[in-house]
């Protein structure tokens, strides 16, 4: 199985203080947190870090101060995507220069380029540093799908070697993992157990903001060949994969809410995006108590 940067990737939130700016210190803490609680990877400024309300100088300096607290014990991935090719290869340039290992891009949004656009926008992105790149395929998001016969195309260049898959096509994502040797990573908490069982990679998950161990622990026990229980684990976190990612809020919102009822690093979320009420938030904190102390 090809690995790139690790099995157990976590789309790390962004902390910020209470005034709303960025808070490099929660950023180091729960980097450390999650990197010693099973993660071995851990992507920045994604769709779960807010990258649209965050600035290129943040994005940067997020990457620096966790590369500073990791240091080589865990991979970082920068996300870097935007509707803008040229901004894209900025992106790309200083998260190299921050200290990122790997990139991690989504197809221009709004505009809706055609596939040779998209194509052509990924492989100049692959050009512009020495950094492997990560396809991120969401078209819920971007409103533009990278076709499976795109991606076939794009693995042959040598650069691009990993997809986080969103798509919700699964018979798209194994005709890939058939024909290629990319490394695919479920980009949805309730497909990391049944993607890694057909070839996938691992997992990048919002949900292992609040819970790495345990979805580490369902790869562990797969590799160990006891399916059942790696079954069993997935299971037991559908509840609050579900209350963190399908209940009505964005997953970036319940994660912080939980993570600040953790007692983690975490901070308010950014304008357009609007906090957790009570009621969730002690929804989900039930949630995560019956899960961990059973």
């Amino acid at each position: 199985m090809t690995t790139p940067f690790g099995r157990a990737l976590c789309a790390m939130i962004t902390p910020f203080t209470e005034t709303g700016t960025l808070d490099l210190d929660g950023a180091r803490h729960l980097a450390t947190h999650l990197v010693a609680h099973g993660c071995d990877g851990l992507v920045l400024s994604g769709t779960t870090g807010e990258s649209p309300t965050t600035t290129d100088a943040e994005k940067s300096a997020l990457i620096a101060a966790v590369r500073e607290a990791v240091a080589d014990r865990a991979s970082i991935v920068a996300g870097i995507g935007t509707a803008d090719t040229r901004h894209t290869v900025d992106l790309a340039r200083e998260a190299e220069k921050a200290g990122a290992d790997g990139l991690l891009v989504i197809p221009p949004y709004y505009s809706r380029p055609p596939q040779d656009a998209i194509e052509a926008h990924f492989r100049e992105i692959a050009d512009a540093t020495a950094l492997p790149l990560m396809l991120y395929d969401i078209p819920i998001r971007t409103g533009t799908r990278v076709e499976p016969e795109t991606i076939l195309r794009l693995a042959e260049h040598p650069r691009i070697v990993a997809v986080k898959d969103c798509s919700y096509d699964f018979l798209g994502a194994q005709k890939v993992l058939d024909r290629t040797d990319l490394a695919y990573y479920a980009g949805c908490d309730e497909h990391n157990l049944a993607l890694y069982a057909v070839g996938g990679t691992g997992y990048i998950s919002t949900v292992a903001n609040v819970i790495p161990s345990h979805l580490r622990g369902v790869l562990d026990a797969f590799d160990a060949g006891d399916t059942t229980q790696a079954a069993r684990l997935q299971q037991r976190a559908t509840p609050l994969i579900e209350a963190i990612m399908s209940a009505g809020l964005p997953g970036t919102v319940t994660t912080k809410a939980l993570l600040t009822a953790l007692n983690l690093p975490a901070g308010p979320v950014r304008a357009p995006l609007r906090p957790a009420d009570r009621t969730t938030t002690d929804g989900l904190l039930s949630l995560h108590r019956t899960l961990t102390t059973t």
